[in-house]
């Protein structure tokens, strides 16, 4: 893995200002967009795999070409993990890299925000929820783009669970951290060893890198 990725720049120096009157707005206010077609069919088949019966559930969203969502899948032998992803290629990639899958892993092509509203509607409550993209927009143009200031967010709320995210950008985690406070859930920032286990391809480049890694656990309840 190569040791030479940029770290991030951004022009924000601290929380976005405008983050707290979103993220109250969506609270206030539930999105109420359609949910895709595709995203409907990527849940009936999460729902059919998973059954009825009495597991853990861990979602790993945005899990990319996977590396995370099989090791979770290995780590947690008796829980049954979704990987979801919007991209077909990422997830092919996964399936050919990591063959054979673990048995109790189920790769999804599917928008997460369409996935987490139908899975809320449908009572769901995951054991952990991991979101381990590191860094997305890094601009303050793009506060809503991020899940903390997505109109989803108060899903991702709903959903419960402990939830894991990972940044090289503590100031992303910051603003998580922030708006979780927010919608009543505890939580907790703390920087990663440098000889940590990574669970993405981009954790490991990072840290090749000589960049400071940040984890960010929370759960509901103050």
């Amino acid at each position: 893995m190569f040791g030479n990725s940029r770290a991030v720049t951004s022009n924000q120096e601290g929380v976005h200002s405008a983050l707290e009157a979103t993220v109250r707005r969506h609270l206030a206010h539930p999105w109420r967009a359609p949910v895709a077609d595709h995203d409907r069919a990527a849940f009936a088949r999460a729902a059919d795999w998973v059954g009825t019966a009495d597991h853990r559930l861990i979602v790993d969203s945005g899990c990319g070409t996977g590396r995370s969502s099989v090791a979770l899948a290995k780590t947690y032998p008796e829980a049954l993990v979704l990987g979801l992803d919007q991209s077909q290629h990422r997830l092919q990639r996964a399936a050919r890299r990591f063959a054979p899958l673990p048995d109790n892993l189920l790769l999804l092509q599917t928008d997460c925000s369409g996935f987490w509203r139908l899975a809320a509607q449908a009572g769901w409550r995951p054991w952990r929820h991991y979101i381990l993209y590191p860094n997305p927009w890094p601009k303050s143009a793009h506060l809503k783009r991020r899940w903390h200031g997505h109109p989803v967010f108060p899903v991702l709320i709903e959903l419960g669970g402990t939830l894991e995210m990972r940044s090289n950008w503590s100031l992303y985690l910051q603003e998580a951290r922030a708006a979780l406070a927010l919608g009543g859930w505890s939580s907790e920032l703390t920087a990663l060893h440098q000889d940590h286990e990574a669970l993405t391809d981009f954790e490991e480049k990072y840290a090749a890198s000589g960049q400071k890694l940040w984890r960010l656990t929370a759960k509901p309840g103050a």
